[in-house]
């Protein structure tokens, strides 16, 4: 029997962003620097931030991680969609730990243990782990925190395919409770509208966004299901808005928007990105 090597490598390294660690370094550090420091209430307890290639993006996502530059997290909670099809609600890495140009992060295994219990206790399901997955929209926001904190930190990565908002508000309450407490930030990694003209898309992210600032997981799920507003990673934004919530988030602020057009120049068929701080 094989056994599951250590380290996650990156997949998506010298494509999705540059694979060499100082380009890389230097483009993620201009992308937060260049974004505009954004005023919010109290101390920063979650972000939504886009995973498309850094050439789509990164300026976007910048809006994000300016929000927590130089700061210290013990944790960092990373939850995503899972683009390729298991049949499973709830997924993490099998790896103990994931692999960028910049360095490792390391999972904390034992918490994801301890969520994994709690969720089960709530719900009859387990998280699910995988190895050597090809996911990209959670690594994609590594490179940023690697770049943005202040000091080394651990991993819990979640990747989410289910969509009843019963068991994602059970899941960002069982997540709520093993965290509370600790030192931790939360990050939803995912993109708006898919493949609408660029008026069409500003119509629909805009609705998506205000139920993101609404701090509304229920019309999150709501507006994806009735085509009112699109977000690829609804489940996983749903999940850390119910967990942010729990542990005392009253005020989602949204930072920046925007669309593969502003790089593409591309009008017909565009991609939507936007970012958010939760506190």
């Amino acid at each position: 029997m094989s056994t599951i090597q250590a380290v996650r490598p990156s997949p998506i390294a010298g494509s999705w962003y540059p694979g060499d660690e100082k380009t890389l370094r230097v483009q993620v550090n201009g992308f937060i620097d260049h974004a505009r420091p954004s005023e919010f209430p109290g101390q920063a307890i979650g972000l939504i931030s886009p995973h498309a290639g850094y050439a789509y993006s990164g300026p976007t996502a910048g809006y994000s991680y300016r929000c927590v530059k130089n700061k210290s997290y013990d944790l960092v909670v990373v939850a995503s969609p899972l683009h390729e099809y298991l049949p499973y609600p709830f997924i993490t890495s099998s790896h103990e730990m994931y692999a960028t140009p910049l360095g490792t992060l390391p999972i904390d295994k034992d918490l994801m243990d301890q969520l994994n219990t709690t969720f089960y206790a709530a719900s009859g399901v387990q998280i699910i782990s995988i190895a050597n997955d090809r996911e990209h929209s959670l690594e994609i926001q590594l490179p940023f925190l690697q770049c943005a904190l202040a000091a080394p930190f651990k991993l819990l990565p979640i990747m989410v395919r289910e969509e009843d908002p019963t068991a994602l508000q059970q899941f960002g309450e069982a997540l709520a409770k093993v965290v509370r407490g600790k030192n931790a930030l939360l990050v939803a990694s995912t993109d708006l509208s898919h493949f609408f003209t660029l008026d069409q898309a500003e119509i629909l992210d805009k609705n998506m966004l205000s139920k993101v600032e609404a701090l509304s997981p229920e019309e999150v799920l709501r507006a994806e299901r009735e085509n009112t507003g699109f977000a690829c990673g609804s489940g996983a934004v749903a999940v850390i808005l119910w967990a942010a919530k729990a542990l005392g988030a009253s005020r989602a602020t949204i930072l920046h928007h925007s669309t593969s057009a502003d790089s593409t120049h591309d009008r017909s068929q565009v991609v939507g990105y936007g970012a958010a701080v939760l506190s």
